[in-house]
């Protein structure tokens, strides 16, 4: 195993390198000769490498989605909202309303932001009484985007109303029908009116659209006799500077109104974790028992290389190079496939049903993943990272191993 001094020289290397060089060839020799046993192996953790990426593909991208689409639609860059405004307290809806304050009222004049004025009412639809929310907002907003332009009417004695495709969809209402809509103004006094709906809005975002009809904000103001008033106020997401909140109008800022947003994300993140354990488990388990059949089966070839000069860490380190070398196999062959078709799930998506809808959140009919390059450098790491821990793991019975005893294919 260890040339002659001058040809090390003629050669220019050294004894080290020759016998790193000697063990990286005998590795892959061996990797080949394992046959059908290491392609299997590679097969496994391959699928174990795509699914994991994939996953985390489609975890960052339905992130990504939900978020985007939240901000442009809802959120903004930020709400004032009133004191007494619980988005999850039906209760507080009319009570949660108030004259803006004179910088608020600057702010929105300037473009920077949109006033929302809520209160709840009832629909009759085809004579069917029916709670819904009366959003009211300037019809030709920008900061969020909703189609409020559509809320028109040639005649000023018709109110106008626009409607999501889910509302649409629940109620049987459609562009052109007049619904009856019924409220209680500031005075606690019930009043009634015919709303025209001249709009209908597809949105993927169940919070602007399910059990609401949106109307012209000052035609609102004018119902519930509130002149002036608003129960959240939108920034637009672009706005950098925002006037100061008092003890009436509170701001919220993203991180605060998307907490449950990144909280169902972690949650989701946590749960698919579970199925790359499992599947790891399985490749990993196959790894480490190639690993403890190779190491019982070539008893005699340790003890010859030991024999021939070859220390019992070498020894180790040829057994551990076997074994990672699958992981990086698995990198090759899981490229081969697994390139294509993560690229074509990210151009056409992953379908959704139509139940979506029912789970509350801003994520259309389609999921598309979304690959960083921070996924596929963890994941090659981590898959790499495991199998060679794994395949070093059965050799330290190597470290025990006496020359003889392996020559007459024992292990000590």
């Amino acid at each position: 195993m260890k040339l002659p001094e001058t040809l090390y020289k003629r050669l220019n290397i050294t004894e080290e390198e020759d016998t790193i060089m000697l063990i990286t060839k005998l590795a892959f020799r061996n990797i080949y000769g394992a046959g059908m046993r290491t392609w299997l192996n590679v097969f496994v953790l391959s699928l174990a490498f795509v699914f994991i990426i994939w996953m985390q593909g489609i975890i960052r991208g339905m992130s990504i989605q939900i978020m985007r689409d939240t901000i442009d639609t809802e959120y903004g860059g930020g709400q004032y909202w009133h004191a007494e405004y619980d988005p999850y307290d039906p209760l507080t809806v009319d009570d949660s309303q108030a004259p803006l304050s004179e910088p608020l009222s600057t702010f929105i004049s300037n473009g920077g932001a949109a006033a929302v004025l809520i209160t709840s009412g009832t629909i009759f639809p085809d004579g069917r009484p029916q709670s819904a929310l009366l959003k009211g907002i300037d019809p030709g907003q920008n900061i969020i985007t909703l189609p409020t332009g559509e809320m028109k009417s040639d005649d000023p004695d018709i109110i106008p109303g626009l409607i999501g495709n889910r509302m649409a969809k629940l109620t049987g209402i459609n562009i052109g029908d007049y619904v009856t809509v019924r409220w209680r103004d500031i005075n606690g006094m019930f009043d009634a009116t015919d709303i025209l709906i001249t709009g209908r809005m597809n949105t993927t975002n169940p919070a602007m659209d399910n059990n609401q009809i949106w109307l012209p904000l000052e035609d609102l103001r004018r119902m519930i006799q509130a002149p002036g008033s608003a129960s959240i106020v939108i920034v637009g997401k672009d706005v950098t500077s925002t006037p100061q909140g008092n003890e009436t109008w509170i701001f919220r800022n993203q991180d605060f109104l998307l907490k449950d947003i990144t909280d169902m994300i972690k949650a989701k993140s946590a749960g698919v974790s579970v199925f790359y354990v499992l599947l790891m488990s399985m490749a990993l388990l196959a790894i480490f028992d190639t690993q403890m059949l190779s190491i019982f089966r070539r008893r005699k070839e340790m003890g010859t290389l030991m024999a021939l000069g070859m220390s019992r860490s070498k020894v180790i380190g040829l057994f551990t190079l076997e074994g990672g070398l699958h992981g990086f196999l698995a990198l090759l062959a899981g490229a081969v496939y697994g390139i294509p078709f993560l690229t074509w799930q990210a151009k056409h998506g992953f379908p959704l049903p139509d139940v979506t809808d029912d789970f509350g959140m801003a994520i259309g009919n389609a999921l598309y993943p979304s690959y960083g390059f921070k996924i596929f450098i963890v994941t090659t790491l981590l898959v790499l990272g495991t199998v060679t821990f794994v395949s070093f793991l059965p050799t330290r019975k190597i470290s025990k191993l006496r020359p003889t005893d392996a020559l007459r294919g024992k292990l000590t």
